[in-house]
């Protein structure tokens, strides 16, 4: 009879490759993490890990094998303990989110403060953060990036597409001449992204707009960028939904630039059982709706659904 706590000290090893830091998410010393795999593996008569001081360590072929089975008990375990405990009625225990940057700061930070003020008996984490969440590595119980997740026990939905415009400051545009055609914009500095370490190609839309000898400044991070926008020097292109709620920025030329991405949420497949992580899927799918004209540019305003229940 396999121990389920030595399952559990598997999959955290196998998610972070390494001993130390698995340790740490499971709060116990790393002694006592070497010593329940290696008891696994005599378990199994088996070696599931390959070990190296360079890449850590790396899942043997019976391991990567063994570990779809670890993921199918773990789901069981989870939906065990929150059904018997009463979990899926009172909504309590903890929950995460990865998200892209900007979003996570400007949108999905407010909201999960409401939803959790509608089921105060969870505790939330958000990861707003400029790469994409692992799920397979347990980072977040629900992610949302930029794209669909090509493959993976996922469940999966698109949330909505958004926009992204060219903006400046207020102060800025005062000062220069008018500007009522791109070739204008010859006239301009410019705030992007550092292009080789761009995460996702659907960050890729500046050189389309303007010369790249231009760009003055460059930052992995989009709040960054705002930030640098906000000095007054140069122009930027950032997602309606962080601009329109300043009112010291203002788009240039509206009805010529726009740029159209989208948003996707996706969980593990096991965790469609939970209620907890149900719950806040709904909350999200239904808020971002109710913030279209939002994500599009058309307000300026971050809406909440209204009443408590959902």
């Amino acid at each position: 009879m396999l121990d389920w706590d030595g399952l559990r000290y598997f999959l955290e090893v196998a998610r972070t490759q390494r001993v130390s830091a698995a340790a740490l998410r499971l709060g116990v010393q790393h002694t006592t993490v070497s010593r329940r795999i290696q008891t696994l593996e005599r378990e199994l008569n088996t070696r599931l890990f390959d070990k190296s001081k360079a890449t850590g360590f790396t899942l043997t072929e019976e391991g990567t094998r063994f570990f779809a089975y670890a993921e199918q008990i773990e789901g069981t375990v989870l939906k065990a303990r929150e059904e018997v405990s009463g979990q899926s009625q009172t909504l309590s225990g903890h929950l995460r989110v990865g998200s892209t940057e900007g979003f996570g700061s400007y949108v999905l930070a407010p909201l999960m403060m409401d939803f959790q003020r509608r089921y105060p008996a969870l505790t939330l984490d958000i990861m707003p953060v400029p790469r994409f969440i692992s799920l397979s590595k347990r980072e977040a119980d629900i992610a949302i990036s930029l794209e669909r997740p090509q493959r993976g026990p996922y469940l999966c939905t698109k949330l909505l597409d958004y926009s992204l415009k060219l903006y400046g400051s207020k102060t800025y545009l005062s000062q220069c001449a008018p500007i009522r055609s791109k070739a204008h914009l010859a006239a301009h500095d410019f705030i992007g992204y550092v292009e080789e370490l761009l995460f996702s190609d659907r960050l890729r839309y500046l050189e389309d707009i303007v010369p790249t000898d231009r760009v003055i400044f460059k930052s992995t991070s989009v709040i960054a960028q705002y930030h640098a926008l906000l000095q007054g020097r140069s122009l930027a292109i950032l997602p309606c939904f962080m601009a329109e709620q300043d009112a010291r920025l203002a788009p240039v030329l509206h009805d010529e630039i726009t740029i159209t991405r989208s948003f996707w949420m996706y969980c593990h497949e096991d965790l469609r059982h939970s209620t907890r992580v149900m719950a806040l899927w709904d909350y999200l799918k239904k808020s971002v709706q109710l913030n279209k004209a939002l994500l599009q540019g058309n307000s300026g305003q971050l809406l909440y659904l209204e009443g408590d229940a959902l």
